[in-house]
């Protein structure tokens, strides 16, 4: 399951850098429209159902047995403790396969049977990670909306929670909020309270490339990489160093991603840069 989560995490990269930097971030660089800032007016209304149906298109027919026998179970007990087992349990199954809207709506359900900041913690970064890997913006911002409602419930029991301020933060900039420096500067907070923190660094760093602040963006996942070495953000580091001409540096970020990812897809697209940056 974990090589299977790291083809998509790959592919994922692959897909983000394409469109990255080509599209500013919403009021970084041009102010928003009267358009962006009244387009979630009409938004439709998600839900688990709507949800889990859409996540099972493609799946494995015997992965949507398992998911199905979940739910049929759930919608027919009502005894709590029974309840939250199988929420627990369909939550880590769409977490197996990468799908996490209906991970979402599990985790608002549980938050309200527990009563745990934790569990709005964990919806909110599953509406945002589903967020991610949406293309449909009519769905994509509900979602981002939705996360946006998690994290500000963490925020009104613990005002302090950084992992709260930096999911809040950066779904207020993805979302196209008219006002997305808010957001920014709910994730500089972060950092200056803990400069290491990894969210808000690799959230800041993202931020930095769509803006087109490559050097900002390398130090950001600099503190990233030093920390949690990963494909994914030896990548973004490479990029950046690749668009301010540092060759060398970005070749040596590309091989450490290329080392880490262990995948083909990947390990020809590197390949080819590399040997671009050598020439």
């Amino acid at each position: 399951m974990h090589k299977r989560n790291q083809i998509i995490v790959v592919v994922s990269v692959l897909i983000l850098m394409g469109v990255l930097l080509l599209q500013p971030i919403k009021g970084l660089i041009n102010p928003p429209s009267e358009t962006e800032e009244t387009s979630g007016t009409s938004q439709p209304t998600l839900t688990l159902e709507s949800e889990s149906q859409r996540a099972k298109r493609g799946l494995n027919p015997a992965i949507i047995q398992e998911i199905n026998e979940l739910e049929d179970k759930l919608a027919n007990t009502t005894d709590e403790n029974e309840r939250i087992e199988l929420l627990v349990s369909l939550a880590n199954k769409w977490n197996d396969v990468n799908k996490h809207a209906p991970q979402g709506f599990i985790y608002e359900e549980l938050a309200s049977i527990r009563n745990q900041p934790e569990d709005w913690l964990k919806a909110g970064r599953a509406y945002g990670a589903a967020y991610s890997a949406v293309q449909d913006t009519s769905i994509a911002f509900p979602l981002n909306d939705y996360s946006i409602r998690a994290y500000q419930q963490v925020l009104d029991v613990d005002p302090d929670n950084l992992d709260a301020k930096t999911g809040l933060g950066a779904a207020y900039v993805r979302g196209g909020s008219a006002n997305p420096m808010a957001g920014i500067a709910l994730l500089q907070e972060v950092v200056k309270i803990d400069p290491d923190h990894l969210e808000a660094n690799r959230s800041l760093g993202l931020f930095s490339m769509q803006s087109r602040q490559f050097d900002r963006a390398i130090e950001r996942f600099l503190t990233v990489t030093a920390q949690q070495p990963d494909a994914e953000s030896y990548f973004y580091l490479a990029t950046s160093y690749e668009n301010i001409g540092l060759n060398r540096e970005a070749i040596e970020a590309y091989e450490k991603s290329k080392q880490l990812a262990a995948d083909p897809t990947l390990n020809q697209f590197i390949d080819r840069k590399i040997e671009e940056l050598s020439n």
